[in-house]
């Protein structure tokens, strides 16, 4: 048995529970929790927004920890070692997606807090090919939000090749976009945050952004037509999407990585005369965190965190239920 908090109704406080520990499998690490992140696909999974959550659940699915022991077919010498557990807790290992290195493709994936237990506890179980190993000299209080949130809009900047001379902007500037900013800016881009709200966009530039714009003003957006290569949305509400796609370049791509439910109201012409692109993605595969989190390192890059004891784990949820966190929650188990 081990102490974990869970929702036993969707919305519902969490509870200090004893759970059974998942099995190890022979292909199995166990890790033991020392911080894990709240992200907002934590919530919708508690609040069974996504119509797949199995009651009692354990969420948390960005997990820092140490490896307590190993399942038969896994290198002991991982034993011992700090690592990190994103969205993915298994793979199928054999379809294409898999042996193409882009296993968070994998139709046959596990989610980590789906139909199994995540890291709001003391320890959680993941196969051994969904583990990074956490470079040394991170804190490894703030990495948590990077398995999540930060290979989320890393992701893109590999997949749709990204260049440093693009100019690239952000829609939304908050759990997501705020680590997008950082990214971007080491990456060499030129970066502009579309931002609705004017408490951060001082912070926006101190983030990284080179410029900020308005997006709850026509008027800004206007005087924005044509002038971006990529833009990336966090944000997960309905936007007039075509505003966007006249902001964009001829060629240039309008990326989601944030999870609006409403449906894209798109003009068809706009795209065509312009050869534009709308797309889509989500986390990263184990190779692409592994070098997320060497591009973090090399400069020195890490998500703004706000640190709670895992006993106030229900404050902590709610402060992001709030829209108070600045940027990421992360719940301390140490």
């Amino acid at each position: 048995m081990y102490r974990a908090y869970a929702a036993e109704t969707a919305g519902g406080k969490l509870v200090e529970v004893g759970r059974e520990l998942q099995p190890l499998g022979a292909n199995d690490v166990e890790i033991d929790v020392m911080y894990c992140g709240i992200c907002h696909s934590d919530v919708s999974m508690l609040d069974n927004s996504w119509g797949m959550s199995v009651y009692p659940i354990v969420a948390g699915h960005e997990v820092i920890g140490r490896v307590a022991s190993v399942g038969a077919e896994v290198d002991d010498t991982l034993v011992g070692k700090n690592v990190g557990l994103g969205w993915h807790s298994d793979y199928c290992g054999h379809c294409k997606s898999c042996r193409s290195a882009d296993e968070n493709l994998c139709a046959e994936a596990q989610g980590t807090i789906v139909n199994r237990d995540g890291g709001f506890g003391d320890k959680v179980v993941a196969s051994a090919a969904s583990v990074v190993e956490i470079p040394e000299g991170m804190d490894l209080s703030k990495v948590g939000p990077l398995l999540c949130g930060g290979i989320t809009v890393y992701n893109p900047l590999v997949q749709f090749d990204v260049k440093p001379t693009d100019k690239v902007g952000v829609i939304g500037i908050g759990g997501l976009g705020h680590i997008g900013l950082k990214f971007l800016n080491a990456w060499g881009c030129e970066v502009t945050a579309f931002t609705s709200s004017d408490s951060k966009r001082e912070e926006a530039l101190a983030l990284g952004a080179h410029a900020t714009i308005n997006s709850s003003s026509a008027a800004d957006l206007a005087r924005a037509v044509g002038q971006f290569d990529f833009i990336i949305s966090t944000v997960n509400v309905k936007l007039d999407w075509n505003a966007y796609i006249a902001c964009l370049a001829p060629k240039g791509r309008l990326h989601f990585v944030g999870a609006t439910t409403e449906p894209l109201d798109l003009a068809v012409f706009p795209l065509l005369m312009g050869q534009k692109s709308v797309s889509a993605s989500p986390v990263g595969s184990p190779a692409t965190i592994d070098q997320m989190l060497a591009f973090a390192v090399r400069h020195d890059i890490e998500p703004q965190v706000e640190m709670f004891p895992m006993s106030d784990i229900n404050a902590a949820i709610q402060h992001l239920r709030d829209g108070k966190a600045r940027y990421r929650v992360v719940l301390d188990n140490t």
